[in-house]
């Protein structure tokens, strides 16, 4: 039997108008401290967006989701947060936020494989 290891999860929001407080599900962050895991998966879904609100700057909003997974990654790029260690990232990225990209609170669970916890998460919460 395989080591069983906490992981913990959010789910990307997309909130075009913040105000009406409307979401669509874009992506999942998953952190596994153990492992020294940590993986954001996302797509946006224009149409469903554009039903939502048609002026959302959907460049912008994936230039933001991109910022994510640079930070998420360690990617220099990413800033001065990308930079902290894998817990750090994991809490700045699931902070909660009043704007367009927000996540949900964090949940835990315990998988064996972080990267297709993360792959079968995305696909139950986003596609």
């Amino acid at each position: 039997m395989q080591e069983k290891h906490l992981y913990e999860y959010a789910v990307l929001r997309i909130v075009p108008r913040v105000e009406r407080e409307e979401f669509i599900n874009a992506g999942i962050i998953l952190f596994c401290k153990r492992k020294k895991f940590i993986s954001v998966l996302y797509k946006v879904d224009e149409p469903k967006l554009a039903m939502l609100h048609a002026g959302l700057d959907i460049e912008q909003v994936n230039s933001n989701l991109e910022s994510f997974k640079k930070i998420a990654c360690g990617d220099m790029q990413g800033g001065p947060i990308a930079l902290l260690d894998v817990p750090e990232r994991f809490r700045w990225l699931t902070a909660v936020r009043s704007s367009v990209i927000q996540t949900s609170r964090p949940h835990p669970g315990l998988c064996t494989d972080p990267q297709e916890k993360a792959e079968q998460l995305y696909r139950e919460m986003v596609l």
